[in-house]
């Protein structure tokens, strides 16, 4: 396969994206996947201001090789997570959860490549215009935060690409080399992974979390919370409690009482798993086994060549 423009945008070999997730993108993932050929992403959304500094100074340290921050633009702190990312020389920035509009131009200014998380064409568009260098389509299969409109991954793509002229980049339900295959035929020109990653040895999340993940199946997320920001969850006691509040009808303020404070940390990090939010996406199901980031990549990106390969012989006969 050639370079994409993708590899051209970020300096990498292997056009895969490590998601920035919360409780989970620390140094150690983001150093692991950069290391490995791909793009590694600091999780700056579970971290206050003196912590991203550091998170940064660590994987410097850790690789040489280009990664990013991503940077949910509601989150607190956030003009101060800006300063420190302009501060310490990052060059690579994914903004989601907002308006790329107010900030995209500033880091810009300061030579940053910029990235935004859409969920629509609509959105894609907007984006664009405020000059991203590119955009993620994420699809409805997407763990954490997600799009209300519940457009399929399988959509969403080809809907994006044809709406803008930037690169495109797959997320949501990617989790294996044939679905990156995929993914680039329906026009991405690099996909973006998070769950994968989340059952890495680097991932930051408790083992109790990974556990979960690894022995998951089919139908055990759930889109949730759309009153208030929507979000995939993998069933637990916590998840069929807020799944019973909406059932019943639940307003916004109801729900938000529910969730509380701390709750995603509650789960993912600490390892609370009754109590707990523990967001994940559906590939979560086609995971069986935590394994190193490196190997995660290498193995993404050697089936995404041979599924090539096998359907270029499987389809001779169209030629």
């Amino acid at each position: 396969m050639n370079a994409s423009r993708i590899n051209t945008l970020f300096g990498i070999e292997i056009p895969i994206i490590q998601a920035g997730m919360i409780w989970a993108s620390g140094w150690q993932l983001a150093s692991a996947v950069s290391n490995a050929g791909g793009l590694g992403l600091l999780g700056a959304g579970s971290m206050y201001p003196h912590e991203l500094r550091q998170q940064i100074r660590q994987c410097k340290a850790a690789t040489s090789k280009p990664f990013g921050v991503n940077l949910p633009l509601l989150y607190p702190d956030l003009e101060q997570h800006i300063a420190i990312i302009i501060e310490e020389g990052v060059k690579i920035v994914f903004t989601s959860a907002g308006n790329p509009k107010k900030w995209t131009a500033h880091l810009k200014n300061h030579g940053i490549t910029v990235v935004h998380v859409v969920s629509s064409s609509l959105f894609a568009r907007k984006a664009e215009a405020a000059g991203c260098d590119a955009v993620v389509a994420e699809g409805f299969e997407a763990g954490g935060h997600n799009g209300r409109e519940e457009t399929t991954t399988l959509v969403l793509v080809p809907a994006v690409a044809q709406a803008v002229r930037i690169p495109v980049i797959a997320a949501g339900g990617i989790g294996t080399g044939a679905q990156m295959l995929a993914a680039l035929a329906l026009g991405a020109e690099g996909v973006q992974v998070g769950s994968r990653f989340v059952a890495s040895e680097e991932a930051a999340v408790h083992a109790n979390f990974k556990n979960a993940v690894i022995s998951a199946g089919e139908g055990d997320t759930r889109l949730s919370l759309k009153k208030l920001t929507p979000v995939r969850l993998l069933r637990n006691p916590f998840a069929q409690a807020v799944q019973e509040a909406e059932a019943r009808g639940a307003d916004a303020e109801e729900l938000q009482a529910l969730l509380g404070r701390g709750r995603a940390k509650l789960g993912m990090y600490e390892g609370n798993l009754e109590e707990g939010e523990l967001e994940i996406g559906q590939v979560s199901a086609l995971v069986s086994e935590v394994k190193p980031a490196a190997v995660i990549v290498a193995e993404m990106w050697e089936e995404c060549r041979f599924q090539l390969q096998k359907l270029a012989k499987n389809v001779n006969f169209m030629l």
